[in-house]
């Protein structure tokens, strides 16, 4: 067993309700054949959960999809120092200026910083593959990709909460990069733990072939091994020659800049033809796959090209919305793809029965959105500590990891704006100073507000620290009320003025025009002098979606206008067929930092 400070058993979690968002389906799919392993919840289609991925698996241990995951794959953060903040760029072809795109949440930043300490990394680990092993079917498999600086102790983990006889390989995915000068080997390859459930059920494993040259195959063979009588060599059937070798524990497969076309902003997307590997071969269709580090969205792309049910979560609402967008567009596609071929009366229709050649036809046309728990806030927590620093001068401290900054001779640490100052995170504090033996600097604590528990708090710390001499002094700053620095910060919302007119059968919708002051200042900020000048609305907006009868929770997108390129821009004007009698039009538009504004009207 593998021990850390503040080990514990994950005797309990609570299972938040799951409150549904938004509803795709292509218009006019067929719907594939009702799912009767499908728990009755939940609608026969995709899923994608916004939320805390434990409470999230807890979530779906307590709704009815306990030991139905056939394939898991994750893709964690590395606890390697890395700093994951996507960059975006307006859309058009001048839209060359770069952003920050993701804003985190305090529980974001723990997730896609990765940043913290090694023992809270592998609590946090070890408690989400203890709720993975329990979604995990009879008979089915669970990678999990990390680098080589954590593999060991991730492997450790995974046979303590598996057991080590379920491991199967340690898969090294080799790749290439551009080298830097360095004092060491360059790294240049991935490791995915690769562990399996047999119970009763024998694992599935569909056997795979990777080319091998003629030499190669003339030495060892194929599947088979046959020696030539007269010659004594090694003998190979056609059918061997053109299969190749068996798939080998050393993948080489080209980093995501190989495939340009399937790039989405983030920098740990993975590319599909890695998934493509995974999901074909350790799965088959109609199989349930669930990646809870769900990011880019590739295992869900993939896993819906391949014709498998699957389940996405994720922590950050612009990997929500990456994915989703990135669904869409498949599905669409699939669709379209149908149509066609029914239309033309091709044999092997993607929703028919396949040709031999054909790709598996989808297990779903669909997908929903949900949240668990709710991390949507209206500022997140980068933009609040930037908003902060500079109201207050406080100068940014990029490399600690924990302290946002300094004022003057003390450290800063700006609670996140969505809660009051609690104990809690006094307490956060606490340790991190008690694990810099040699931190004698006083700190500011910045945040919105404080409960009365946090301020007795500080009141019984700071009595044993008085003096000229004393350590570690905290200093509340509350920003609504603090004399010194009491203007009150405030977030800016994206705007929109949007035309919505029924007219005969038709619905039409017309942006007239649409601002995000969020993209506005970072650009102020990022661009000295001189700031960037937008001169069209739509390079602000990275996607549009309409819903013709809103019902006032969930979003039924039954138009959206996503552009395939970068240059592209959203048309900003549509037509759609409208609902027989009155009903409400809500239009949702998704700047390029991921924030949302949604318009509606009764018509």
């Amino acid at each position: 067993m593998l021990t850390w400070v503040g080990k514990r058993a994950l005797e309990r979690v609570t299972a938040f309700p799951a409150q549904p968002v938004e509803r795709f389906s292509a218009p006019g799919a067929d719907q594939p054949a009702s799912w009767t392993d499908w728990p009755a919840g939940y609608p026969q289609g995709g899923l994608l959960f916004h939320g805390d991925n434990k409470e999230v698996l807890a979530h779906l241990l307590a709704n009815g999809f306990r030991g139905k995951v056939k394939l898991i794959y994750i893709d964690p953060p590395f606890d390697s120092g890395a700093d994951y903040v996507r960059k975006v760029a307006l859309r058009g072809a001048k839209g060359t200026a770069k952003l920050d795109g993701a804003s985190y949440s305090l529980g974001e930043q723990v997730q896609y910083t990765d940043i913290w300490a090694n023992d809270n990394y592998l609590q946090f680990m070890y408690e989400r593959l203890i709720l993975l092993k329990e979604l995990l079917a009879d008979g089915g498999s669970i990678l999990l990709h990390c680098d080589s600086g954590r593999v060991h102790y991730l492997r450790c983990l995974m046979d303590e909460v598996f057991g080590d006889r379920a491991f199967v390989n340690e898969i090294i995915w080799s790749y290439r990069r551009w080298p830097v000068p360095s004092s060491s080997f360059q790294a240049m390859h991935d490791n995915i733990l690769f562990y399996g459930k047999e119970i009763g059920t024998k694992r599935a494993f569909n056997q795979t072939f990777e080319g091998a040259s003629e030499s190669y195959m003339k030495r060892f063979g194929g599947m088979t091994q046959r020696l030539d009588e007269e010659s004594g060599t090694r003998k190979i059937t056609s059918d061997e020659e053109t299969r190749g070798m068996p798939t080998r524990d050393v993948w080489d497969i080209s980093i995501i800049a190989g495939y340009k076309g399937e790039r989405v902003g983030y920098p740990t997307q993975k590319p599909e033809v890695l998934l493509d590997r995974v999901i074909d071969t350790l799965s088959k269709p109609g199989d349930l796959i669930l990646d809870c580090f769900i990011g880019s969205g590739t295992t869900a792309a993939v896993a819906q090209k391949l014709g498998r049910r699957w389940i996405g979560c994720d922590i950050n609402k612009g990997a929500i919305q990456t994915t989703a967008k990135r669904l869409q567009g498949i599905i669409d596609e699939q669709t379209e793809a149908a149509a066609k071929a029914r239309k033309t009366k091709i044999q092997g229709s993607l929703l028919d029965e396949p040709t031999a050649s054909d790709a598996p036809p989808p297990a779903q046309t669909s997908f929903s959105v949900w949240r668990v728990n709710d991390y949507d806030l209206q500022i997140q927590h980068n933009e609040a500590v930037q908003l902060a620093c500079d109201h207050l001068g406080v100068t940014r401290t990029r490399s600690d990891a924990f302290f946002d900054g300094t004022l003057g001779n003390a450290l800063v640490k700006i609670i996140p704006f969505g809660h009051p100052l609690t104990p809690v995170d006094l307490d956060e504090i606490r340790r991190e100073l008690e694990s810099r033996r040699d931190e004698e600097r006083p700190v500011k604590v910045v945040s919105l507000g404080a409960d009365a528990q946090a301020l007795k708090w500080l009141e019984d710390w700071n009595r044993t620290r008085r003096g000229a001499g004393a350590i570690n002094r905290f200093e509340l700053i509350e920003l609504r009320t603090d004399a010194r620095y009491g203007r009150v910060i405030r977030h800016e919302p994206a705007k929109a003025r949007v035309d919505i007119a029924r007219k005969g059968a038709s619905l039409h919708v017309t942006i007239k025009d649409f601002v995000s002051p969020s993209i506005l200042e970072r650009l102020a900020a990022q661009a000295g002098v001189v700031a960037p000048d937008i001169d069209d609305w739509r390079g602000m907006v990275d996607c549009v979606m309409i819903d013709p009868a809103w019902n006032g929770s969930i979003f039924n997108v039954a138009l959206s206008d996503i552009p395939d390129r970068k240059a592209d821009l959203v048309g900003g004007a549509y037509e759609l067929p409208a609902p027989q009698g009155t009903t409400t039009v809500a239009v949702k538009i998704i700047d390029m930092l991921g924030e949302e504004v949604m318009v509606s009207k009764e018509v």
